[in-house]
């Protein structure tokens, strides 16, 4: 269709021309800024990031023997407060780990060559304390409504930069991006992979696979936020492992390959191995734009999930979103990466997404392979739509808790993700593109002002580990920050917190 081919071009044109065009350099600058700020916190602390992970929720089940307060404790606190650090986790994987990892990997390479591959391993590494930053604000500034946490760019806007108007921006922005346009790129991907699979990419065929997507996520998100965290705890690890088993197969058997392999993703990126139709620049802005659309630091969408989390200081989330960048991108796209360059096959050309990986991994493997991705791709990508869709809500909640406006917004999400069956590659990332930019331009507005507010928490956190305490964080020791609904004892993550302030403010540890 000529009229909607123009469209595209347009929409393409702010994307990649303009908002691109100085966010990529942006990106990078601010993840500099909050590495040197935190004190590179995405290398110093990342053992750290696994514990926190795999921390339970419930601290008063480590109450010390003897404390005839702990049974009362235990009862006040059953069954209060939000998901644990490692559903939290899985929900915001489910949001990163998918298309993003597969078909973006795919498209990068497509459009900039394998140097696209290096700066999004850039991109991953000084992201991380981007990651922790809003992660640790999102925590912070969180609230708490019908026994489940919410919080995210739009909290810490509002109460921790005093900037009401910029709230409700940010809201509508997301809530466009995760609730509609991120939702039709992942059917999109899922269409291209399964009509790859069987040989037909027609009309009907992606209105059926439309129609089933469609109808497993009505199930799904009517469910409310505890189903989605029960499926996507289950589909991310699963399908994310096998995917890297396959990806460490391909690695295995062709190790030979591997340290050229490197030289041509380095040389491509710095410009010593020129590719053909691929730059410097297309590299640059492309590794920068498939590695944010992946791992999403800097974005805030990412922190609405962190929120969501009971721990007992708000830098074990920051620390816990750090690893998931790492995951995202130095592990699952890496994989992908991998598959495509070891196959030996022509990697630049048409903009390709998954189709790209599956020749890739068939030519290695077999026909198998190829089949093997679409499998892992529909899941993946699947749990993405659920983990979008949670993130529009969330936000949305902070506008209103009318059920009928939830109910409709549930609604116009099916109709996105059915609708994304029938569009086309260029279009439905152009759109992701514009609209990624947007989100990233107003949050870093807001944690580029309250990074010192990150950094007091982070050596408030550091100061009990080196006195030997699981960190606890009570809002009474930092009775300047205003805005701080929760963190007040009140959970059982948290119970102890002005009991820690006290002993601290004795022992002299700094509170920061």
């Amino acid at each position: 269709m000529p009229g909607m081919d123009q469209v595209t071009a347009v929409i393409d044109w702010i994307a990649n021309n303009f908002l691109w065009a100085i966010l990529a350099w942006v990106l990078l600058a601010a993840g500099i800024f909050f590495c040197v700020r935190t004190g590179a916190v995405q290398f110093r602390f990342f053992g750290q990031m696994f514990r926190a992970v795999t921390e339970k929720t419930d601290r008063t089940e480590t109450a010390p023997e003897g404390d005839r307060d702990s049974e009362a404790r235990r009862r006040r606190f059953s069954g209060r407060g939000g998901l644990s650090s490692f559903k939290s986790f899985t929900i915001s994987a489910a949001s990163r780990v998918g298309t993003g990892n597969i078909a973006g990997v795919a498209l990068a390479i497509s459009v900039g060559g394998p140097g696209t591959i290096f700066w999004m391993w850039i991109i991953a590494i000084v992201g991380g304390a981007t990651a922790f930053v809003e992660s640790t604000l999102g925590q912070l500034y969180k609230s708490k409504s019908g026994g489940e946490y919410h919080g995210g760019p739009a909290f810490y806007m509002s109460r921790g930069l005093r900037l009401g108007w910029l709230s409700p921006v940010f809201v509508v922005a997301i809530v466009l991006t995760y609730g509609f346009v991120y939702e039709a790129i992942q059917t999109n991907s899922i269409v291209e992979a399964v009509s790859y699979s069987i040989g037909r990419d027609t009309v009907e065929v992606r209105i059926i696979i439309g129609l089933v997507i469609a109808l497993m996520t009505s199930v799904v998100i009517f469910g409310g936020l505890r189903r989605i965290a029960n499926v996507t705890q289950v589909i991310v690890p699963f399908m994310a492992a096998i995917y890297i088993a396959i990806g460490i197969l391909v690695v295995v058997a062709n190790i030979d390959k591997v340290p050229d392999m490197f030289a041509t993703i380095v040389g491509s990126a710095l410009g010593f191995k020129e590719i053909a139709g691929a730059s410097i620049w297309l590299a640059f802005t492309n590794g920068m734009q498939r590695g944010l659309f992946s791992n999403e630091a800097g974005q805030g969408s990412v922190p609405n999930a962190a929120a969501t989390a009971t721990v007992s200081h708000p830098a074990k989330q920051g620390l816990v979103q750090t690893l998931g960048v790492y995951f995202d991108t130095l592990l699952v796209c890496s994989i992908t990466a991998f598959i495509i360059l070891l196959s030996g096959a022509p990697v630049v050309g048409e903009p390709e997404t998954s189709t790209l990986t599956q020749s890739a991994l068939a030519a290695t493997t077999g026909e198998w392979g190829a089949h093997a991705i679409t499998v892992i791709l529909f899941f993946l990508a699947f749990s993405s739509v659920l983990g979008n869709f949670y993130l529009a809500q969330a936000n949305l909640e902070y506008f209103t808790e009318s059920h009928r406006i939830h109910t409709f917004f549930r609604g116009f999400v099916v109709v996105a993700v059915f609708l994304g069956a029938l569009g086309s590659i260029p279009l439905v990332w152009a759109l992701g593109d514009m609209f990624a930019a947007t989100m990233v331009f107003i949050n870093l507005v807001a944690i580029v002002p309250l990074a010192g507010v990150a950094v007091r928490l982070l050596k408030n956190y550091r100061a009990q580990k080196k006195a030997g305490l699981d960190p606890v964080f009570h809002r009474s020791m930092m009775p300047d920050l205003k805005g701080i609904e929760c963190w007040d004892g009140t959970d059982e993550a948290t119970f102890d917190g002005e009991e820690r302030a006290r002993v601290m403010r004795e022992r002299g540890i700094e509170l920061a």
